[in-house]
Protein backbone atom coordinates (compact mmCIF):
# COMPACT_ATOMS: atom_id res chain seq x y z
CA UNK A 1 0.00 0.00 0.00
CA UNK A 2 1.59 3.37 -1.36
CA UNK A 3 1.50 5.63 1.42
CA UNK A 4 0.32 9.42 1.16
CA UNK A 5 2.77 10.32 3.95
CA UNK A 6 7.00 9.85 2.87
CA UNK A 7 7.69 9.44 6.43
CA UNK A 8 5.41 6.69 7.29
CA UNK A 9 6.10 3.06 5.99
CA UNK A 10 3.06 0.93 5.76
CA UNK A 11 3.60 -2.42 6.94
CA UNK A 12 0.98 -5.34 7.04
CA UNK A 13 0.00 -6.47 10.59
CA UNK A 14 0.81 -9.91 10.44
CA UNK A 15 4.24 -8.39 10.65
CA UNK A 16 6.00 -9.94 13.48
CA UNK A 17 8.00 -7.93 16.42
CA UNK A 18 10.70 -9.48 18.94
CA UNK A 19 12.66 -7.57 20.91
CA UNK A 20 15.72 -8.83 23.46
CA UNK A 21 18.50 -7.41 25.23
CA UNK A 22 22.10 -8.80 25.71
CA UNK A 23 24.44 -7.99 28.48
CA UNK A 24 27.82 -9.86 29.24
CA UNK A 25 30.66 -9.11 31.15
CA UNK A 26 34.07 -11.32 30.45
CA UNK A 27 34.82 -12.92 33.98
CA UNK A 28 38.62 -13.05 34.63
CA UNK A 29 40.28 -15.99 36.93
CA UNK A 30 39.41 -13.73 39.89
CA UNK A 31 36.29 -13.77 39.39
CA UNK A 32 36.24 -17.70 39.05
CA UNK A 33 38.60 -17.78 42.24
CA UNK A 34 35.38 -16.55 44.29
CA UNK A 35 33.52 -20.65 43.39
CA UNK A 36 34.32 -23.90 43.98
CA UNK A 37 33.72 -24.27 40.43
CA UNK A 38 32.59 -22.85 36.83
CA UNK A 39 29.97 -24.83 37.30
CA UNK A 40 28.95 -23.98 40.57
CA UNK A 41 29.90 -20.37 39.63
CA UNK A 42 26.91 -20.68 36.60
CA UNK A 43 24.87 -21.97 39.23
CA UNK A 44 24.87 -19.05 41.33
CA UNK A 45 24.77 -16.25 38.79
CA UNK A 46 22.02 -18.34 37.48
CA UNK A 47 19.96 -17.90 41.23
CA UNK A 48 20.87 -14.16 41.35
CA UNK A 49 19.69 -13.36 37.80
CA UNK A 50 16.40 -15.35 37.89
CA UNK A 51 15.78 -13.98 41.60
CA UNK A 52 16.16 -10.85 40.41
CA UNK A 53 14.58 -11.31 37.08
CA UNK A 54 11.19 -12.60 39.07
CA UNK A 55 11.18 -8.99 41.44
CA UNK A 56 11.46 -7.14 38.23
CA UNK A 57 8.43 -9.02 36.40
CA UNK A 58 11.18 -9.90 33.40
CA UNK A 59 9.33 -13.21 32.30
CA UNK A 60 11.61 -14.82 29.62
CA UNK A 61 15.54 -14.79 30.81
CA UNK A 62 17.97 -17.08 30.01
CA UNK A 63 21.92 -17.17 31.40
CA UNK A 64 24.59 -18.52 28.49
CA UNK A 65 27.94 -19.28 29.92
CA UNK A 66 29.29 -21.91 27.01
CA UNK A 67 30.20 -18.50 24.32
CA UNK A 68 27.47 -19.00 22.16
CA UNK A 69 26.01 -16.39 20.55
CA UNK A 70 22.18 -15.91 20.72
CA UNK A 71 19.70 -15.61 17.77
CA UNK A 72 16.21 -14.59 18.59
CA UNK A 73 12.97 -15.87 16.26
CA UNK A 74 9.45 -15.83 16.31
CA UNK A 75 7.46 -19.05 16.66
CA UNK A 76 4.06 -19.91 17.39
CA UNK A 77 5.96 -22.79 19.61
CA UNK A 78 8.37 -21.96 21.84
CA UNK A 79 12.17 -24.19 22.18
CA UNK A 80 15.39 -23.42 22.01
CA UNK A 81 18.24 -25.24 19.49
CA UNK A 82 22.01 -25.15 20.27
CA UNK A 83 24.38 -25.41 17.29
CA UNK A 84 28.52 -25.17 18.29
CA UNK A 85 28.43 -21.95 17.48
CA UNK A 86 24.73 -20.54 18.66
CA UNK A 87 21.62 -21.16 20.75
CA UNK A 88 18.45 -20.00 18.66
CA UNK A 89 15.91 -18.97 20.87
CA UNK A 90 12.09 -19.64 18.82
CA UNK A 91 9.15 -18.16 21.12
CA UNK A 92 5.91 -15.63 20.71
CA UNK A 93 6.16 -12.77 22.98
CA UNK A 94 2.36 -12.97 23.49
CA UNK A 95 2.34 -16.71 25.51
CA UNK A 96 5.81 -17.75 26.16
CA UNK A 97 8.16 -17.22 29.21
CA UNK A 98 11.19 -19.05 30.21
CA UNK A 99 14.45 -19.27 32.57
CA UNK A 100 17.52 -21.48 31.62
CA UNK A 101 21.24 -21.68 32.00
CA UNK A 102 23.23 -23.00 29.01
CA UNK A 103 26.61 -24.04 30.10
CA UNK A 104 28.58 -27.19 28.79
CA UNK A 105 30.47 -29.62 31.33
CA UNK A 106 33.95 -28.64 31.77
CA UNK A 107 34.12 -25.73 29.87
CA UNK A 108 34.52 -22.53 31.25
CA UNK A 109 33.13 -19.53 29.45
CA UNK A 110 35.35 -16.28 28.78
CA UNK A 111 32.01 -14.39 28.28
CA UNK A 112 28.71 -14.58 30.43
CA UNK A 113 25.69 -13.27 28.66
CA UNK A 114 22.60 -12.92 29.76
CA UNK A 115 19.77 -12.62 27.52
CA UNK A 116 16.03 -11.06 28.05
CA UNK A 117 13.17 -11.52 25.79
CA UNK A 118 10.54 -8.78 25.79
CA UNK A 119 6.83 -10.04 26.31
CA UNK A 120 3.74 -8.67 26.16
CA UNK A 121 1.67 -7.63 23.21
CA UNK A 122 2.92 -4.30 22.59
CA UNK A 123 6.49 -4.50 22.07
CA UNK A 124 7.12 -1.41 20.95
CA UNK A 125 5.43 1.10 22.50
CA UNK A 126 6.55 -0.70 25.66
CA UNK A 127 10.16 -1.01 24.29
CA UNK A 128 11.34 1.34 26.52
CA UNK A 129 9.89 0.31 29.82
CA UNK A 130 11.63 -3.27 29.13
CA UNK A 131 15.36 -1.61 28.34
CA UNK A 132 14.50 0.59 31.76
CA UNK A 133 13.63 -2.68 33.65
CA UNK A 134 16.45 -4.86 32.59
CA UNK A 135 19.28 -2.11 32.72
CA UNK A 136 17.77 -1.19 36.52
CA UNK A 137 17.99 -5.21 36.87
CA UNK A 138 21.55 -5.18 35.44
CA UNK A 139 22.64 -2.69 37.96
CA UNK A 140 21.20 -4.88 40.96
CA UNK A 141 23.39 -7.86 40.04
CA UNK A 142 26.22 -6.26 39.08
CA UNK A 143 26.89 -4.88 42.51
CA UNK A 144 26.65 -8.87 43.23
CA UNK A 145 29.31 -9.81 40.89
CA UNK A 146 32.65 -10.47 41.84
CA UNK A 147 34.54 -7.55 40.84
CA UNK A 148 31.85 -5.20 40.07
CA UNK A 149 32.50 -5.85 36.03
CA UNK A 150 31.44 -3.51 33.34
CA UNK A 151 28.68 -4.58 31.47
CA UNK A 152 28.36 -4.37 27.66
CA UNK A 153 24.61 -4.40 26.93
CA UNK A 154 23.12 -4.44 23.57
CA UNK A 155 19.41 -3.74 22.86
CA UNK A 156 17.80 -5.38 19.44
CA UNK A 157 14.59 -4.48 17.86
CA UNK A 158 13.15 -6.32 15.01
CA UNK A 159 9.98 -5.88 12.65
CA UNK A 160 9.85 -8.84 9.72
CA UNK A 161 7.09 -9.53 7.32
CA UNK A 162 7.01 -10.54 3.71
CA UNK A 163 6.70 -7.71 1.32
CA UNK A 164 4.31 -9.60 -0.89
CA UNK A 165 1.89 -9.92 2.21
CA UNK A 166 -0.86 -8.11 -0.17
CA UNK A 167 -0.61 -9.76 -2.98
CA UNK A 168 -1.00 -12.73 -0.98
CA UNK A 169 -4.43 -11.19 0.03
CA UNK A 170 -3.25 -9.86 3.36
CA UNK A 171 -4.27 -6.26 2.87
CA UNK A 172 -4.27 -4.93 6.31
CA UNK A 173 -1.38 -2.41 7.11
CA UNK A 174 -0.19 -0.25 9.54
CA UNK A 175 1.80 3.09 9.01
CA UNK A 176 4.93 3.36 11.06
CA UNK A 177 7.46 6.25 11.50
CA UNK A 178 9.61 4.28 13.25
CA UNK A 179 11.44 6.58 14.97
CA UNK A 180 15.31 5.91 15.94
CA UNK A 181 15.58 3.93 19.53
CA UNK A 182 17.59 7.17 21.03
CA UNK A 183 15.22 9.96 20.64
CA UNK A 184 12.00 7.22 21.46
CA UNK A 185 13.60 6.36 24.37
CA UNK A 186 14.57 9.75 25.45
CA UNK A 187 10.48 10.86 24.58
CA UNK A 188 9.61 7.92 27.15
CA UNK A 189 11.47 8.60 30.01
CA UNK A 190 14.85 5.96 29.41
CA UNK A 191 17.93 8.26 29.44
CA UNK A 192 20.45 6.41 27.48
CA UNK A 193 24.46 7.38 27.69
CA UNK A 194 25.67 9.69 25.45
CA UNK A 195 28.56 7.14 24.24
CA UNK A 196 26.70 4.44 22.74
CA UNK A 197 27.07 3.13 19.55
CA UNK A 198 23.22 2.83 16.89
CA UNK A 199 22.66 0.73 14.05
CA UNK A 200 19.86 0.57 11.95
CA UNK A 201 19.58 -2.31 8.93
CA UNK A 202 17.22 -4.41 6.53
CA UNK A 203 18.16 -8.07 5.90
CA UNK A 204 16.54 -9.20 2.25
CA UNK A 205 16.00 -13.17 2.90
CA UNK A 206 16.18 -14.56 -0.97
CA UNK A 207 15.33 -18.47 -1.70
CA UNK A 208 17.86 -19.05 -4.59
CA UNK A 209 14.89 -21.04 -6.24
CA UNK A 210 14.83 -23.39 -9.12
CA UNK A 211 13.91 -20.71 -11.52
CA UNK A 212 16.81 -18.51 -10.67
CA UNK A 213 19.47 -20.88 -11.11
CA UNK A 214 18.10 -21.70 -14.02
CA UNK A 215 17.69 -18.02 -14.99
CA UNK A 216 21.11 -17.05 -14.03
CA UNK A 217 23.15 -20.11 -14.52
CA UNK A 218 23.74 -22.42 -17.25
CA UNK A 219 22.52 -26.27 -16.11
CA UNK A 220 26.29 -28.13 -15.95
CA UNK A 221 27.65 -24.86 -14.11
CA UNK A 222 30.31 -25.73 -11.53
CA UNK A 223 32.18 -22.28 -11.43
CA UNK A 224 28.70 -20.01 -9.32
CA UNK A 225 30.57 -16.64 -9.98
CA UNK A 226 28.37 -15.92 -12.80
CA UNK A 227 25.20 -16.40 -10.49
CA UNK A 228 26.60 -14.68 -7.26
CA UNK A 229 28.08 -11.59 -9.82
CA UNK A 230 24.45 -11.09 -10.98
CA UNK A 231 22.59 -11.00 -7.65
CA UNK A 232 25.24 -8.48 -6.51
CA UNK A 233 24.82 -6.58 -9.52
CA UNK A 234 20.78 -6.57 -9.59
CA UNK A 235 20.70 -5.56 -6.13
CA UNK A 236 23.04 -2.53 -6.50
CA UNK A 237 21.41 -1.60 -9.31
CA UNK A 238 17.83 -1.43 -7.67
CA UNK A 239 19.31 0.25 -5.04
CA UNK A 240 21.42 3.20 -7.02
CA UNK A 241 19.45 5.99 -6.75
CA UNK A 242 17.52 5.89 -4.06
CA UNK A 243 20.63 6.86 -1.31
CA UNK A 244 21.26 3.05 -0.37
CA UNK A 245 25.14 2.78 -0.66
CA UNK A 246 25.69 0.44 2.32
CA UNK A 247 24.91 -2.90 1.02
CA UNK A 248 26.19 -6.60 1.68
CA UNK A 249 25.80 -9.69 -0.57
CA UNK A 250 25.89 -13.02 1.97
CA UNK A 251 25.76 -15.97 -0.26
CA UNK A 252 28.48 -18.49 1.69
CA UNK A 253 25.75 -20.72 3.83
CA UNK A 254 26.75 -18.47 6.26
CA UNK A 255 24.28 -16.42 8.88
CA UNK A 256 24.99 -12.89 8.70
CA UNK A 257 25.09 -11.35 12.08
CA UNK A 258 25.44 -7.08 11.16
CA UNK A 259 27.42 -5.22 13.83
CA UNK A 260 29.03 -1.63 13.54
CA UNK A 261 32.72 -1.19 13.04
CA UNK A 262 32.97 0.76 16.20
CA UNK A 263 32.82 -2.57 18.06
CA UNK A 264 33.62 -5.33 15.53
CA UNK A 265 35.06 -6.71 12.07
CA UNK A 266 34.36 -8.50 9.17
CA UNK A 267 34.93 -12.24 10.66
CA UNK A 268 33.57 -15.43 10.43
CA UNK A 269 33.56 -19.29 11.74
CA UNK A 270 31.59 -22.27 10.66
CA UNK A 271 28.17 -20.33 11.13
CA UNK A 272 28.01 -16.82 11.02
CA UNK A 273 29.14 -14.49 8.80
CA UNK A 274 29.72 -11.07 11.05
CA UNK A 275 30.08 -8.05 8.77
CA UNK A 276 30.67 -4.33 10.28
CA UNK A 277 29.91 -1.35 8.58
CA UNK A 278 30.76 2.22 9.70
CA UNK A 279 27.40 4.19 9.81
CA UNK A 280 29.37 7.31 10.61
CA UNK A 281 31.10 7.23 6.95
CA UNK A 282 29.82 8.74 4.25
CA UNK A 283 31.63 6.62 1.70
CA UNK A 284 30.21 3.78 -0.07
CA UNK A 285 30.12 0.47 1.20
CA UNK A 286 29.38 -2.76 -0.74
CA UNK A 287 30.57 -6.20 0.38
CA UNK A 288 29.85 -9.68 -0.70
CA UNK A 289 30.65 -13.09 0.61
CA UNK A 290 30.20 -15.94 -1.44
CA UNK A 291 32.66 -18.91 -3.11
CA UNK A 292 32.81 -19.53 -6.53
CA UNK A 293 32.56 -23.22 -6.03
CA UNK A 294 29.48 -23.55 -3.35
CA UNK A 295 26.31 -23.12 -4.32
CA UNK A 296 24.12 -22.18 -1.69
CA UNK A 297 19.78 -22.24 -1.27
CA UNK A 298 19.37 -18.63 0.35
CA UNK A 299 21.21 -15.38 -0.31
CA UNK A 300 20.83 -12.71 2.47
CA UNK A 301 20.70 -8.79 1.28
CA UNK A 302 21.84 -6.36 3.64
CA UNK A 303 21.22 -2.51 3.64
CA UNK A 304 22.06 -0.25 6.25
CA UNK A 305 20.62 3.03 7.20
CA UNK A 306 23.42 6.12 7.58
CA UNK A 307 22.92 9.06 9.80
CA UNK A 308 21.01 11.51 7.23
CA UNK A 309 17.90 8.29 7.30
CA UNK A 310 17.19 9.13 10.88
CA UNK A 311 15.23 12.14 10.18
CA UNK A 312 13.05 13.78 12.61
CA UNK A 313 10.38 11.84 11.94
CA UNK A 314 12.07 8.46 11.87
CA UNK A 315 13.28 5.57 9.32
CA UNK A 316 9.61 5.48 7.52
CA UNK A 317 11.12 7.56 4.48
CA UNK A 318 14.44 5.47 4.41
CA UNK A 319 12.01 2.26 4.59
CA UNK A 320 9.92 2.96 1.73
CA UNK A 321 12.99 3.81 -0.51
CA UNK A 322 13.86 0.31 0.77
CA UNK A 323 11.04 -1.60 -0.31
CA UNK A 324 10.85 0.35 -3.92
CA UNK A 325 14.87 -0.59 -3.89
CA UNK A 326 13.54 -4.20 -3.24
CA UNK A 327 10.63 -4.37 -5.33
CA UNK A 328 12.18 -3.52 -8.51
CA UNK A 329 14.93 -6.30 -7.53
CA UNK A 330 12.63 -8.58 -6.92
CA UNK A 331 10.96 -7.48 -10.87
CA UNK A 332 14.47 -8.07 -11.88
CA UNK A 333 14.23 -11.80 -11.32
CA UNK A 334 10.72 -12.06 -12.10
CA UNK A 335 9.64 -13.62 -9.03
CA UNK A 336 5.92 -14.58 -8.10
CA UNK A 337 4.73 -12.28 -5.11
CA UNK A 338 1.74 -15.16 -5.31
CA UNK A 339 3.97 -18.12 -4.84
CA UNK A 340 7.01 -16.84 -3.00
CA UNK A 341 7.94 -15.43 0.20
CA UNK A 342 10.33 -12.05 0.56
CA UNK A 343 11.03 -11.28 3.89
CA UNK A 344 12.36 -8.51 5.14
CA UNK A 345 13.67 -7.56 8.79
CA UNK A 346 13.83 -4.28 9.95
CA UNK A 347 16.24 -4.09 12.73
CA UNK A 348 17.07 -1.21 15.32
CA UNK A 349 20.40 -2.01 17.74
CA UNK A 350 21.98 0.20 20.26
CA UNK A 351 24.60 -0.93 22.16
CA UNK A 352 26.57 0.93 25.28
CA UNK A 353 28.59 -0.03 28.26
CA UNK A 354 27.65 -0.37 32.44
CA UNK A 355 30.90 0.99 33.75
CA UNK A 356 32.36 -1.02 36.36
CA UNK A 357 30.27 -0.72 39.73
CA UNK A 358 31.61 1.54 42.49
CA UNK A 359 32.89 -1.41 44.91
Amino acid sequence: MASHNPHRVYIPTNARANQYLLAEFKPDAAFYQQFDSAEQAYQQLAQQLFSLADAAGLRNVQLIANDKLPVVRFHQEAYSLQTEKQILFFYNPKYHEAQGLFSTAGYTARKIRAVFLATGDELRSEAAAFHTKVVQLLQSWQQQLPGTPAIKLRDHQHLSYDLFARQKGHKESYGYKLRGLYPRYRARQCILPDEHSEITYVTVTLPLTRAIKQQLLSSDATDFSPLYQQLQQQFATACAGKKLDRLALVANGLIPVVRSSKWDQNEQNSELQKVSFNPQSNEPQLLAFWQADKLVDTAHFIIVADNDDNTEFGYGRFMNQVEAAVRSFADTLQLSAERQDLMLRFYQHISYVLPAAAA
